[in-house]
This record gives structure tokens, C-alpha cells and sequence, in this order.
């Protein structure tokens, strides 16, 4: 007589948003018939997110926005509801989880037992409509394989994200690659599989949202450094460097060249330079790899002064809220 077959893993999932509007419709829409339980964790919406979650049956927890918002302490906040030793998708209310995914990524855990991270392609929805879409587009396509880090939507185990404590809650941005490394540093595994995972809408048509952004980027990557940086990886100090280097270094020697010579401006062409060096490196990407190369030197600037402003805010004993593009 056969043995029964083995009862299909638990997977609930763990969605945060606000004023997400039809995004947030259309991300509880993909989650149907892919888990079995849905926690929205709204942060003070005005837009009716909570009626529409609710209509779609997600149980909702309204964040407590007395306190400092992060999305950390959101997804805390919906972790904290979840019960069992299952698996939880983490979501993004501006995402939708593709089709067959879930399946796919519980495949790549059965693969690799010591995975606690599995992560996919996450692909801008709309790259068409601006260079800054584009620019997303290509950060989301990282390497298939055993992996640092991942990004806000992931499929996890809830066990191990338990007794890693969950999230780090005062952190504005960067909390994923922080939690990774912690999950990591416990002996578990990271895993990006060769499968749609979920479709983005960063939304960003305008260059001022494209420069917070990275300016948020800046301030994780300090704050990063600052609590990991001393340890065997060395966690984002190379990448706080670059920021300082490129961002800062650059154009506070031109100045002050140029002010023992009228031709000391001309450190400033190290940047084309730098553009062009990489654009020649990513050739093979066309229109995109040349963007690329343009916005990555450009977006030192910015980086430079988020890893200033989390330097002094530390210096005068305060955190800084949060930094939103949108």
C-alpha cells in the first residue's frame, strides 16, 4: 500500500503599499489561486486601499503612522500576523506576481535545501515610457545563481526569517541585502532562478524622482557600511566609496585646481571619460547599456549626497526619515 502524498507547502503572502490605487488591485488579483492566505499592510492610504483590499479578501493591518514609516517595519507588521512553519511572499503593492510562479520558486527550494531566499525576474512594467523606467528595468535583471541579496519581492522561509528577527526597522531603504546577509550569515542560502517573478511600476517619468532615488541609494549603501561594512564582506563600503569618489571627490578637486589654475576644471572630463569607458564595457547592451553608462556616473552625484547625509545625521545623533520618488 503506497504512502499518501506529502501535503503541498504552505505559502501566504505578505503585500505593503500605499496609495497604490489599481496597482494594488491588480497585485492582489495575481496573488489568487497562488496562496493561500494574503496580509495587506496598508501605511496610511487615502486612496481607498484598504475597502479594496478588503474586497479582495486580504486580511488588512493598518500600520501605526505615529511611529517613523519604513517598509521594513511593514513588513514586520504583516510577518507578525502569519502563523506556521510555511513559506510567505513578500510583495510590493506596485507589483504583480506572474503566473506559476510560486511553483517555481517552491522547485528551486526543494533543489537547494539550504535556500531561505528565492527570488526571480522582476521586470518594469512600462520601460518604454522613460529612460528612468529603462533604468530600473536593467537593475532588476541580476545574475541566476546563488546570490547576495534580493530584492523587495522574494518568496522566503518563514521559519528562517523568524529567527533571524525579521527586518531591520530603522532602515529607510536597503533592509533586503541587510536581511540577506544576516539569513546568510546563519548558514542559509540565496537563490535568483530563471523565471518571471513579479511585473514592477516604478512610475518615474521625471528626472527629480530619478535623483531621490538615487539618493536614497546613497544614504543605504553608508548605512550599510556602517553596520556590516567591518565584517568578511565588507558589505557596501566598495559601493560607498565609488559614491564618495565619483560624487564628491571629482568635483571638489576641479574646484579646488581650479583655483590654483584656470585649467583644473578639467579633472571634471574623468566623468565622459568614465561614461564612455563604460558604455564601451556594456556595448553589447545597445541603447540601454549607453543609458546605463551615462546615469551610473551621473548618479554618483546624488549617491554622494545621501552617503553625506546619513554621515551627518549620524555625527548629530539623528535618523532620517524616509526618502520617497514618488
Amino acid at each position: 500500500m503506497s504512502s499518501p502524498a506529502p501535503a503541498p507547502p504552505e505559502v501566504d503572502a505578505v503585500v505593503i503599499g500605499r496609495n497604490e490605487g489599481a496597482r494594488l488591485v491588480a497585485c492582489l488579483a495575481s496573488l489568487r489561486g497562488q496562496v493561500r492566505r494574503v496580509v495587506y499592510v496598508d501605511s496610511g492610504s487615502t486612496d481607498g486601499s484598504v475597502e479594496a483590499a478588503q474586497a479582495a479578501g486580504a486580511e488588512v493591518v493598518a500600520l501605526d503612522m505615529t511611529r517613523p514609516f519604513t517598509a521594513a517595519r511593514a513588513r514586520n507588521a504583516g510577518l507578525a500576523r502569519l502563523e506556521g512553519g510555511g513559506f510567505v511572499q513578500l510583495l510590493d503593492g506596485d507589483c504583480e506576481l506572474r503566473p506559476g510562479w510560486i511553483a517555481a520558486a517552491l522547485r528551486a527550494f526543494a533543489d537547494h535545501p539550504r535556500a531561505v531566499v528565492v527570488c526571480g525576474r522582476r521586470r518594469e512594467r512600462h520601460p518604454e515610457v522613460s529612460v528612468w523606467n529603462r533604468l530600473c528595468d536593467r537593475e532588476w535583471d541580476t545574475p541566476v545563481g546563488q546570490a547576495a541579496a534580493c530584492g523587495g519581492d522574494a518568496l522566503m522561509r518563514l521559519p528562517a526569517l523568524r529567527a533571524a528577527g525579521g527586518y531591520r526597522e530603522d532602515l529607510i531603504a536597503g533592509e533586503e541585502p541587510e536581511l540577506c546577509l544576516r539569513l546568510r550569515g546563519a548558514g542559509g542560502e540565496v537563490w535568483r532562478i530563471d523565471a518571471e517573478m513579479t511585473l514592477h511600476d516604478a512610475g518615474m517619468t521625471r528626472f527629480p524622482q530619478w535623483w531621490r532615488r538615487s539618493r536614497r541609494a546613497g544614504h543605504a549603501f553608508a548605512e550599510g557600511a556602517a553596520l556590516h561594512g567591518a565584517g568578511p564582506e565588507r558589505h557596501w563600503v566598495a559601493e560607498t566609496r565609488r559614491a564618495l569618489l565619483w560624487g564628491f571627490g571629482v568635483p571638489l578637486a576641479a574646484v579646488a585646481a581650479g583655483l590654483v589654475h584656470p585649467a583644473g576644471g578639467l579633472i571634471l572630463l574623468t566623468w565622459p571619460l568614465q561614461m564612455m569607458r563604460l558604455a564601451w564595457r556594456w556595448r553589447g547592451e545597445g541603447r540601454a547599456g549607453a543609458e546605463a553608462a551615462v546615469f551610473t556616473v551621473l548618479g554618483k552625484l546624488p549617491e554622494a549626497l545621501g552617503v553625506l547625509d546619513y554621515c551627518a545625521n549620524r555625527l548629530r545623533g539623528r535618523r532620517r526619515g524616509l526618502i520617497e520618488y514618488k
